[in-house]
C-alpha cells in the first residue's frame, strides 16, 4: 500500500466523502461569506472529510487542519480562465499554479487539478492536457491523490444535452489520463456519466442554490445517480448556519438520509 491509496482511503473513510471548497477567491475574489478565508474555515464542520483552498491561503487557515481527525488539507494546482465569470474569459486558459511538492510542504493530502477541452482550440485542448499531465504525474510521484476536475468551457453557454455529452466524455478522458477521483457537474443521464467511469465522481455544488432545501435535494440526486460524493462550496457556507447545513449535508451523502430527514434532524429550515 503506497502514500496515495493511505491518503484516497482517508478521503472516503466515511464511504462517500464530503468537502468543502472555499477556493473560490482564486479566481473570484472576496466574494460574499468568504471576504475573511480564516474565519469562513473555522466555521466548516470537522466531520468534513476534505476542504479544498487555494495554495496561497493554507497557512493562513492552518488551525483548522491542526486537529486530530481533522478534514484533510485539499490544494488546488492549476488555474484556469474558466473560472473567471466575472470578466467574461472565454478560452479557458491554463497554468500551473502550484507544483505538487510545493503543496505537500503546505501540508496538502490531496490535490485538485481541473481540465477544460473543447475550447475551440485543438492547440490550447493539447496545452490544458500538458498541464494536466505534468502536474497529476508530479503528485503521484510523491504519494498526493489527484483529484480530476473536469469543467467545460463556457458551461453555462451548454443545453443539458450539450453539458451531459461533453460531461460524459471528459470525465473519461481525464480518469484515462491519470485521476483518482473526478469532481464535476451533475447533470441528466450522469448514472451513465458514473457507468463510463472506472474513478469515483463527486458532484459538484456548482452555483449558489435558492435554499438549503434545494442544495440537500441536489446531493440526495447526486449519491442517488452514483456519485460517490460531493464537493460543495458556497452552497456548503453561505447559509446562516452553515454548521446545520453541513452535519445535514454528511447525513445525506454518508448516512443516506433524505434531505427531508437530513433537515428536520439537523434543525435545517425547510421550506
Amino acid at each position: 500500500m503506497n502514500g496515495k491509496t493511505i491518503r484516497l482511503g482517508k478521503l472516503f473513510s466515511g464511504g462517500n466523502a464530503v468537502v468543502v471548497a472555499i477556493d473560490h477567491g482564486e479566481f473570484d475574489g472576496p466574494i460574499p461569506f468568504l471576504e475573511d478565508l480564516p474565519k469562513t474555515a473555522r466555521k466548516i464542520s470537522p466531520d468534513a472529510d476534505g476542504i479544498l483552498l487555494s495554495p496561497g491561503m493554507i497557512e493562513h487557515c492552518a488551525e483548522v487542519f491542526a486537529n486530530k481527525g481533522a478534514p484533510m488539507p485539499i490544494i488546488r494546482l492549476n488555474w484556469s480562465t474558466t473560472y473567471c465569470f466575472q470578466w467574461n474569459y472565454r478560452e479557458a486558459e491554463t497554468v500551473s499554479a502550484c507544483s505538487a511538492k510545493h503543496a505537500a510542504a503546505l501540508g496538502a493530502e490531496a490535490v485538485v487539478v481541473s481540465l477544460a477541452l473543447n475550447t475551440g482550440s485543438e492547440r490550447r485542448d493539447s496545452e490544458n492536457v500538458r498541464v494536466f499531465c505534468q502536474l497529476a504525474e508530479e503528485a503521484k510521484q510523491i504519494g498526493l491523490p489527484v483529484i480530476g476536475e473536469y469543467f467545460p468551457a463556457r458551461p453555462h453557454h451548454l443545453s443539458r444535452e450539450e453539458l451531459y455529452e461533453q460531461i460524459k466524455i471528459g470525465c473519461r478522458i481525464i480518469a484515462e489520463l491519470g485521476a483518482d477521483a473526478i469532481k464535476t457537474f451533475h447533470t441528466i443521464n450522469f448514472k451513465e456519466v458514473v457507468g463510463g467511469c472506472p474513478v469515483p465522481i463527486l458532484g459538484l455544488g456548482a452555483e449558489k442554490l435558492p435554499t438549503p432545501m434545494d442544495a440537500l435535494r441536489l446531493a440526495r440526486r447526486e449519491i442517488d445517480d452514483g456519485a460517490k460524493g460531493v464537493v460543495f462550496g458556497r452552497n456548503a457556507i453561505s447559509w446562516p448556519d452553515p454548521a446545520r447545513f453541513q452535519a445535514a449535508l454528511i447525513d445525506v451523502v454518508q448516512k443516506g438520509k433524505t434531505a427531508e430527514e437530513a433537515a428536520q434532524t439537523n434543525n435545517v429550515p425547510i421550506e
